[in-house]
């Protein structure tokens, strides 16, 4: 047979392209319900890596954000860890409470700011108070209740919406004032023009006076209220006159700088055995610890939502990866004449091979391209319905989803491609 006869049989792989994507659209547009069977899996795997990691990537910068908001230089010492994943040794919540009295020493040591004790009437499990305040008839409930000296200010730089912190003056003479959370203010003086500086308000049927009211704070992992905002501070002496049977401190450092943590990190804890009394064969029975230990427990927490993801991704991929295969052999079938008439007329191996991975790369590339709308779309859902949390889709993830599908209608569909490649023309032509 002449050249010119074969020569627009071995087309360029642009024109392969341009022909097979047709073919497999076609297939898909006389078979749908069968050719959407064979990429469901695909289109699951796609959709749910492009959704999850959407939402991943808002509530990273919500928490990573909410951790940083602490500052880079405080240092927390407590009991036990708070940061930690698995089940606490009992020998926790055996330790002794730390002593408030020991910040004021700690306040002195080198490269230390300021240091302040802190103390709450909370649920830590649900990370909400369980106390009422009141106004007349209005009341907020699950309310925490905290009571600070006023340099817990300077530690963490809070800021009001309205009003005062209280000062060196409220903590002396453990005055009745307080300082509402937004969210605490809102429900308690809910209109618009309602000043909740200098009214009253009852907290364990004490009358406190409002001298401040916070500003909302960040959410971290929820489209919901903040318990931080439903919150009820108070100068610590106060606290202790309200709660004289609860010791459970935290004590805050502010370290002078970030480059400087780790020094206030060795020192504190010197302070704190030497007040514990532990000789030095004996290890600490108290966490020092920094906002880092949360940034690296979020991390461990998102590493393995990363790990459950894929592996169900790598099951539906494999699903879909022979669903591919499956129609590819039916559509090797079916197409045997033609294929044979191909190559009787001079069409080469090469060319065959390549018209059926191209077909089995559109068929997976549709199904990638279904998934990443279903995942986009899920994210946007996402987004709408908790404002707090930006589910933001990823342009890097979007590509590699699309490119692994791709790659699945290469690796199952090479078998198909092969074995049309392989048919012999003879053979194929006498197939009925």
């Amino acid at each position: 047979m002449s050249a010119s006869l074969r020569k627009p049989l071995d087309r360029p792989w642009g024109s392969g392209l341009r022909e097979a994507v047709p073919l497999a659209i076609d297939a898909l547009r006389r078979n749908p319900l069968r050719s959407f069977l064979t990429i469901l899996g695909i289109v699951i795997a796609v959709s749910e890596v492009v959704a999850v990691t959407s939402v991943i990537i808002g509530l990273d910068r919500n928490v990573i954000g909410s951790i940083k908001d602490l500052g880079s230089n405080i240092v927390i010492c407590y009991r036990f860890p708070w940061a930690t994943l698995g089940r606490p040794p009992s020998e926790w919540f055996s330790r002794k409470e730390l002593q408030a009295e020991w910040a004021e020493e700690i306040a002195q040591l080198p490269n230390v700011e300021a240091a302040s004790p802190s103390l709450r009437i909370f649920r830590p499990e649900f990370g909400a108070g369980t106390s009422y305040v009141r106004r007349g008839e209005v009341r907020a409930k699950n309310v925490i209740l905290q009571g600070n000296p006023p340099e817990i200010q300077q530690i963490f730089d809070i800021t009001l919406e309205s009003g005062r912190w209280f000062n060196a003056t409220d903590q002396e003479h453990r005055s009745q004032v307080v300082v509402l959370g937004y969210d605490t203010a809102k429900t308690l003086f809910p209109g618009a023009n309602e000043d909740p500086i200098k009214q009253e308000v009852l907290i364990e049927g004490q009358v406190f006076h409002v001298v401040g009211v916070a500003e909302r704070r960040r959410q971290a992992l929820s489209g919901g209220a903040n318990p931080e905002d439903n919150i009820a501070i108070m100068p610590l002496s106060t606290m202790r006159k309200l709660y004289p049977q609860v010791k459970d401190y935290v004590l805050f450092i502010k370290a002078t700088s970030a480059a400087a943590v780790p020094e206030v990190v060795e020192s504190a804890r010197e302070v704190l055995r030497r007040k514990r009394k532990l000789p030095s064969n004996k290890p600490d029975d108290f966490a020092i610890f920094t906002p880092d230990a949360f940034i690296d427990l979020w991390r461990q927490i998102s590493t393995g939502i990363f790990i459950v993801m894929f592996a169900v991704a790598f099951v539906a991929l494999l699903v879909g990866g022979i669903g591919v295969m499956n129609i590819m052999l039916v559509s090797v079938t079916e197409r045997t004449r033609e294929i044979g008439v191909r190559k009787a007329i001079g069409a080469k191996r090469r060319s065959i091979l390549w018209q059926f991975l191209l077909e089995a790369m559109t068929l997976t590339g549709i199904g990638g391209l279904i998934g990443i709308v279903l995942g986009s779309a899920l994210g946007l859902a996402v987004r709408l319905s908790f404002p707090s949390l930006p589910a933001t889709i990823s342009p890097l993830w979007v590509t590699v989803a699309l490119v692994v599908s791709a790659m699945i209608g290469i690796t199952f569909g090479m078998y198909p491609a092969m074995k049309a490649a392989k048919l012999d023309p003879v053979e194929a032509l006498r197939y009925e």
